[in-house]
């Protein structure tokens, strides 16, 4: 029995409200002596820790890197082991694609090559207006490769997603193919290559993709190449209602994130703008809903830039508006990140993620500041991320009694 089973038995309705607000790449390491979040002033969050229950959650399992996907699916309440899904399709998703089940998506990167050579893995940050027009290019050139049909999606910045839609049915291992970003500049891309017999024809298709663009792109000063990752097909997955009783918004200004809330059943509107728009669009649609998960992102981009001091700033601005949301007064306020991205390693990581929830059923007192090494002393602990929804439902008084 996994905890989706075992809590659903349990749930009842009321009219509380819960808010998940997830600080992308939160967690770091120590950079001359403080991590991001000790080096950052934080008032309004190191307040809200005094008086809170805080620990930290591990995303996937220990030692375990997750991706954003595995991340997002802990704290949702998902088993990021049971519930694998790939990141081209979050990203579809989140860009209003409909992904049928005969679809393979790959999430992609404009980046810049050199005599072969990777010089750049994000084209220098190129503005989104003019990755939609390359993606526009892109898409007059290739409408199809053998028998798929392709089809383009400008996302953010130097982001786009592909669809390979496919005339035959798909096996479940279809789109197990590698990525072609080799992760580092200096290296050659890599080649798509298919993981099992059944993804062959796919990764096929992908490289004359790749090909393709890279001829139409050649005369581009910065994007003149694509990188792919994140080959994936449509999962079967329980909605969030389904499984947690709630009705719930997804606030995010990234598709990625609004894929994989929609994909789990979530309403996701598209909006744009800063996380001072996020939280007005918060205020405005708090009387219609019971769960609101609200999505921070530029903290990550700094971590995994390396720009400690960006990372910090990030921080900062987000615990200036905190007072916002504080008086919207949540029966339960989680605020938490996805996964640690230390500016150390510019990278994702596997350490545990600072955690924070408020409501009236905790012990609080126990932490001073909302950081890594005082989260370890709180009363939750260090726990898998998926027990946090069950937490949030019990502290909102949605979860009966287990047994006589």
């Amino acid at each position: 029995m996994n905890m989706q089973d075992l809590i659903k038995p349990l749930i009842q309705k009321n009219r509380s409200k819960i808010v998940l607000i997830v600080l992308d790449g939160i967690g770091g390491l120590p950079v001359n002596g403080k991590t991001e979040l000790e080096a950052a002033h934080t008032p309004n969050l190191d307040a809200l820790a005094k008086e809170s229950a805080c620990g930290l959650h591990i995303p996937v399992a220990h030692g375990i890197t997750p991706g954003s996907g595995p991340g997002h699916l802990g704290v949702f309440g998902y088993d990021p082991i049971e519930s694998q899904i790939g990141r081209g399709v979050l990203e579809a998703l989140g860009l209003g694609l409909d992904v049928t089940k005969a679809d393979v998506a790959a999430r992609c990167n404009f980046a810049t090559i050199e005599n072969g050579i990777i010089t750049d893995r994000r084209a220098g940050r190129i503005p989104t207006e003019e990755g939609k027009r390359l993606t526009e290019k892109l898409q007059k050139k290739i409408g199809k490769i053998d028998d798929a049909e392709i089809i383009f999606a400008p996302g953010m910045e130097y982001r786009f997603t592909v669809l390979m839609r496919l005339p035959w049915s798909l096996q479940h291992d279809s789109a197990m193919i590698t990525d072609t970003d080799p992760q580092e500049v200096g290296k050659i891309p890599l080649l798509p290559s298919p993981i099992s017999e059944n993804a062959e024809k796919v990764s096929k298709i992908a490289g004359k993709l790749i090909a393709k663009a890279q001829e139409i792109l050649k005369d581009e000063e910065k994007a003149n190449f694509i990188l792919m990752r994140g080959f994936s097909g449509m999962p079967r997955i329980p909605s969030f209602s389904e499984a947690f009783g709630l009705k719930s918004l997804a606030i995010a200004t990234y598709p990625m994130y609004r894929g994989l809330a929609k994909l789990v059943g979530m309403d996701t509107p598209a909006i744009e703008g800063s996380v001072e728009d996020e939280i007005s669009f918060l205020k405005q649609k708090y009387d219609e809903y019971d769960f609101f998960f609200l999505h921070v992102k530029k903290i990550d981009s700094n971590g995994e830039d390396g720009n400690f001091k960006g990372k910090a700033e990030r921080i900062e601005e987000f615990d200036g508006l905190l007072p916002e949301i504080l008086r919207l007064n949540p029966d339960v306020l989680i605020i938490t990140g996805d996964h640690s991205t230390p500016c150390l390693m510019k990278s994702h990581s596997w350490h545990p993620v600072p955690t924070l929830l408020k409501s009236p059923y905790v012990l609080g007192g126990i932490c001073n500041a909302f950081s890594e090494r005082e989260c370890v002393k709180g009363e939750l602990g260090i726990l898998p991320a998926i027990n946090l929804m069950p937490l949030a439902l019990a502290h909102a008084g949605r979860l009966k009694k287990f047994g006589a």
